[in-house]
């Protein structure tokens, strides 16, 4: 990972989007962060686009898509959207229906054998996914995770692990898929034929598949914390964690902006 000094000017000049995680990525201690918030009017006043890409449930969302200044959020690893308090759905509302009864008997059989697994507080406001949390309020050692995400793929989930959570649901969809598929809704526009138009910023295992994707990708410090578990890292580091990193990004980013827009 090359600090964040070193991303090139002349790729940050390009950058009209940024999509980032949510959970200590902006918030620091599960509170947005102040720097974090006037970032996010920073970039919106200067016309970038920002579109926040979680694993958190489209139920806890709500509030921060009304309030914050975001284009969209896409919640549950990109299977709900919202734009304002208006929901989008990536699958019918028989497959959810489906996936929910088949999600509740996993659910079941991790809560028997893996006995210190308690479900996230946030469920009750999931509609695609389950939650099991290792960090939030509750701690689960590495084998306790491992042993989640195991039952999750057996019974044929895509499973992934957040800095918070433990996260399974029912299809092919994740991070990047949602990103795809926002861009679609929200600008008529092919997120392939942009990718250099776009930076990602992000803190976990959760986020590699952006990572990986995504040529402008940042994480934040607290990343560190993950390095024995990633494959895919991201391409720059800020120097602070949290809501104080995506601040760092963000002013990074709009210093090259407004000299470019003032040329």
């Amino acid at each position: 990972m090359l600090d964040l000094s070193q991303w090139p000017r002349t790729d940050k000049r390009l950058i009209t989007g940024v999509f980032t995680d949510i959970d200590d990525t902006l918030t620091t201690d599960g509170v947005i962060s102040e720097q974090a918030l006037s970032a996010l009017q920073k970039l919106r006043q200067a016309g970038i686009s920002v579109i926040a890409i979680t694993g958190r449930p489209v139920g806890w969302s709500l509030p921060f898509a009304r309030d914050w200044p975001l284009d969209a959020i896409v919640a549950e690893n990109g299977a709900v959207a919202l734009v304002g308090e208006r929901k989008y759905y990536l699958q019918d509302a028989l497959t959810r229906t489906n996936n929910q009864l088949r999600m509740s008997r996993v659910l079941t059989t991790i809560l028997q054998a893996v006995p210190n697994a308690h479900v996230s507080q946030d469920s009750a406001g999931r509609e695609t996914d389950i939650a099991i949390d290792h960090s939030e309020y509750h701690f689960l050692c590495a084998q306790d995770i491992a042993k989640v995400v195991h039952i999750m793929q057996e019974k044929g989930m895509a499973a992934t692990v957040s800095s918070i959570h433990i996260n399974g649901w029912y299809g092919s969809h994740n991070k990047l898929e949602g990103a795809r598929w926002i861009v679609r809704e929200l600008f008529d526009r092919n997120l392939e034929e942009e990718l250099n138009n776009w930076v990602y910023v992000g803190d976990s295992p959760n986020d590699q598949v952006m990572f990986a994707h995504f040529a402008n990708s940042i994480g934040v410090a607290n990343i560190k914390d993950f390095e024995n578990q990633l494959q895919h890292f991201p391409r720059y580091i800020t120097p602070s964690e949290r809501g104080q990193g995506f601040a760092e990004l963000s002013e990074s980013l709009l210093v090259i902006h407004k000299k470019y827009l003032a040329q």
